[in-house]
């Protein structure tokens, strides 16, 4: 076969999945999540199964533990969470009369200094920046409630999601063995190679960051309550959450609480504890979670994370967001590889050609660029 036929025939399975992707968007999610349970305790389940437990056993033994590991965890959050996120909602008009007046104080002082032209623009344009800020939360809520589908999906969700993972972790081993049998003798090697740098990327990013996340959530919660701020617990989580994508924990997370504590105290000194507390998280995640738990060999730059999660939520949703990274690592790998082989090649070092062909127009040759530097 031809290499315009191979690159025929894995362009039109790449073009059928992103089809079956667009299609089977809204009843995927059970299955990816079920997928990535499986993934995350394949492991394990492999080190129970040397220890002399059936391959069934050891699968059940983890789901039942992460089931009620997963039960306990919200049995002891969703109440206090949820009994936060009333009395924020509660309490959400007072904060917002107290930015207004912050607001309009500035303004009377800007208003007493500046031109009244001036100042008529100022105000019309931030009287349409709020008019489009609002209009914009309630078309979020709205979507959120009606797209949500809120009971149903969610008991599927529930239902379908344990199946999934049990009978993909079940048959993880056997699942491998057959797709590598699928592969093309003739590539067969480089495949399973690659398949194992995206293995070893996505191992180390996702279960590496979902420490990370879980770290910093605690330690964020933990201060922020100590520190006395109210929703310390629920703001604190959030930013261990969004920790996932790079910076957007932090900077979230340290612009809604100081933005409260600014509100809820009076001294500035608190307010600075709270701050200080995201740059003690941050401190550690650079210099202590990251490189023990991630390291710095996954080669996913967070650029390309940051892209890839926004590309996927726009494109598929939850799905998308799900899938964004492992589809990270894999393009990933395969920039990595294409860039070795094209080094590799003639159109990188063709020794064939004379030397005027590594001239460049307005320059000189590298040698003679290095030659006339040294002089």
């Amino acid at each position: 076969m031809t290499i315009e036929r191979q690159l025929r025939f894995w362009l039109i399975g790449l073009a059928f999945f992103v089809l079956a992707l667009v299609l089977l968007r809204a009843v995927l999610l059970p299955f990816v999540l079920g997928m990535a349970i499986a993934y995350l305790l394949d492991p394990l389940c492999d080190w129970l199964e040397d220890h002399k437990f059936p391959r069934w056993l050891a699968t059940s033994v983890l789901l039942v533990l992460f089931t009620l590991f997963c039960l306990t965890a919200v049995m002891l959050l969703v109440p206090v969470l949820t009994s936060q996120a009333s009395e924020l909602l509660k309490r959400a008009p007072a904060y917002i009369s107290s930015v207004k007046a912050h607001a309009d104080h500035l303004l009377e002082t800007l208003e007493a200094r500046t031109d009244p032209a001036v100042m008529d623009r100022i105000q019309a344009s931030f009287g349409g920046i709020s008019e489009k800020a609002i209009t914009w939360l309630t078309k979020a809520l709205s979507n959120l409630l009606t797209q949500g589908a809120a009971i149903a999906n969610l008991i599927s969700l529930v239902v379908i999601t344990p199946v999934v993972a049990f009978y993909l972790l079940r048959d993880w081993d056997k699942m491998l063995a057959s797709i590598a049998g699928w592969l093309p003798r003739r590539h067969v090697r480089v495949i399973r190679s690659l398949a194992g740098e995206v293995d070893r990327t996505l191992a180390g990013f996702v279960r590496g960051q979902s420490m990370v996340c879980l770290s910093l959530g605690c330690f964020y919660a933990i201060g922020l309550t100590l520190a006395g701020l109210d929703f310390g617990l629920i703001i604190g989580l959030m930013a261990g959450f969004l920790t996932f994508i790079p910076y957007a924990g932090s900077i979230f997370g340290m612009l809604l609480s100081v933005g409260l504590a600014a509100l809820q105290f009076d001294s500035l000194t608190r307010v600075g504890i709270v701050a200080a507390i995201f740059l003690v998280g941050q401190a550690i995640e650079g210099n202590v979670l990251t490189p023990k738990l991630v390291g710095d060999r996954v080669g996913l730059h967070p650029v390309w994370v940051i892209f890839a999660l926004l590309a996927g939520g726009a494109l598929f949703g939850f799905v998308g967001i799900l899938i964004a990274v492992p589809l990270a690592a894999v393009v990933g790998v395969a920039v990595r590889f294409g860039l070795d082989l094209y080094l590799e090649s003639p159109f990188y070092d063709d020794q064939t050609a004379g030397p005027e062909a590594e001239e460049l127009p307005g320059r000189g040759r590298p040698e003679q660029q290095t030659s006339d530097e040294g002089s």
